[in-house]
This record gives structure tokens, C-alpha cells and sequence, in this order.
């Protein structure tokens, strides 16, 4: 489900957990301006801050990744214009530690 090589874009605005395949969808095309069959991940999360969908084109359909907080919450960090993040920001926020105040120190890049 979670590939290092995969692209992962983190909506910026809160989101209805309601919301399903075709209406999570409809954000990554019209607002987001990306593209829903790209292969990339589409990451979501409410305005409590307790819940996260993430919505990925796998080739021969969608899947919908849903996590929900029994305690705390999660981080929801402001973006850029491209909503991109990393994988290695997605397993921060999934695991309930604060990257704003992670220094990550440079290696080597193949």
C-alpha cells in the first residue's frame, strides 16, 4: 500500500469523512488540479483531525486507505502549492509525530 517510490499529495483543506471514491475524486481533479489516474496517492483528513483517507489509483480500480484516531490526532502540516509530501512525512503524520520540528540530516541520493 505505502510505496517509498510512489508520489503522495496531502489535501490542504479539511475534508468531510463521508466523502467517498467519486467525491474524493472530484477534489483531486477540480481543486487540486491533479491527476485522479496518475498512480499517486491522494491523502485527506478532517477538521477534528482524527481521521484520514487516502485514495490511490491502482491500475484496475481505487482503494481507500481509512484511519481512524481513538485518542489524539493527527498533524495535518501546511503544504505548498503542489500538495506534494514525502513518504517518509506520510509515516510521521501516520505514526503521530510532529514534523515541524524534525531536522533531517542530508545523505546520499541514488
Amino acid at each position: 500500500m505505502f510505496k517509498y517510490s510512489q508520489k503522495y499529495y496531502l489535501y490542504d483543506k479539511a475534508v468531510d469523512m463521508r466523502k467517498s471514491f467519486f467525491t474524493l475524486g472530484a477534489i483531486v481533479v477540480n481543486q487540486m488540479q491533479l491527476k485522479l489516474l496518475s498512480g499517486s496517492s491522494f491523502i485527506f483528513i478532517n477538521k477534528r483531525k482524527t481521521h484520514l483517507k487516502m485514495l490511490t489509483w491502482e491500475g484496475d480500480g481505487f482503494s481507500l486507505y481509512y484511519k481512524r484516531l481513538e485518542k489524539g490526532t493527527f498533524e495535518h502540516p501546511e503544504g505548498g502549492s503542489d500538495y506534494l509530501i514525502s513518504h517518509e512525512k506520510l509515516m510521521l503524520i501516520l505514526a503521530g509525530i510532529e514534523t515541524k520540528k524534525i531536522v533531517k540530516r542530508r545523505r546520499i541520493s541514488l
